[in-house]
């Protein structure tokens, strides 16, 4: 049996780090106290996707692995769930147009005449000239999202909505229109704040080799 040294096992390490993908993404979630609900039904409130459509299946999928995670299951048919689970998910676009300077470098003709000539040629040199003018910069930035809301399950009288119990809003911004990778990596940067109060925005950090996207990639 072939043996590794460290040296050998620290450079193979280091070299599947490097290759993995890193994703940056911004959270909010929002949570109020309240008897633990350890059971769910998903209810699909996307704008763009039926609820039998291949995507939606697939972010409903990795949602569920996301809620085993905080130890939740998915109610079955004769058990009445603690909470209902809004689910929406999708991508926008966004155009954004800024003014930036940027240098200019043009070029001047410069006329002396060399020292201590009494009747030499003139010489011409060409002078660097810089300067700035503004420029119109487009930019444009998709926005993977998804929106996990959960509602008490109890029947309303007045036809409000059912009071929220907790709320996970995940973003991820950048060049990207994939969205199909992007789902299992906003699932896992929700796992730890379902049911729980960020206190405000965060930005999370996360690679497509942590423990919480292998995670949601498997499934259930």
């Amino acid at each position: 049996m072939r043996t590794w040294s460290p040296i050998c096992l620290s450079l193979f390490a280091l070299f599947v780090g490097g290759c993995a993908t890193s994703y940056r993404v911004s959270l909010d979630s929002t949570a109020r106290p309240g008897p633990d609900a350890i059971s769910y039904s998903i209810r699909n409130v996307s704008h763009t996707e039926k609820e039998d459509s291949l995507r939606y299946r697939e972010a409903a999928d990795y949602v569920r692995t996301g809620l085993s995670g905080r130890g939740m299951f998915e109610a079955p048919p004769n058990v009445v769930p603690d909470v209902i689970v809004d689910l929406d998910f999708g991508i926008s676009t966004e155009v954004r147009r800024k003014v930036e300077k940027v240098p200019v470098w043009t070029t001047t003709p410069s006329t002396t005449k060399p020292h201590g000539s009494i009747q030499g040629d003139t010489v011409v040199f060409d002078r660097a000239v810089f300067s700035q003018e503004d420029r119109i910069i487009v930019d444009t930035t998709h926005i993977k999202f998804l929106s996990l809301v959960a509602h008490e399950n109890v029947a309303s009288t007045t036809g409000e909505p059912a009071p929220e119990t907790w709320r996970v809003e995940v973003t991820s911004e950048g060049k990207s229109k994939n969205l199909r990778e992007y789902l299992p990596v906003l699932v896992a940067a929700s796992i730890e704040y379902i049911d729980k109060d960020s206190r405000g925005q965060k930005t999370i950090r996360l690679k497509d080799t942590d423990t919480d996207v292998v995670f949601v990639k498997n499934g259930m």
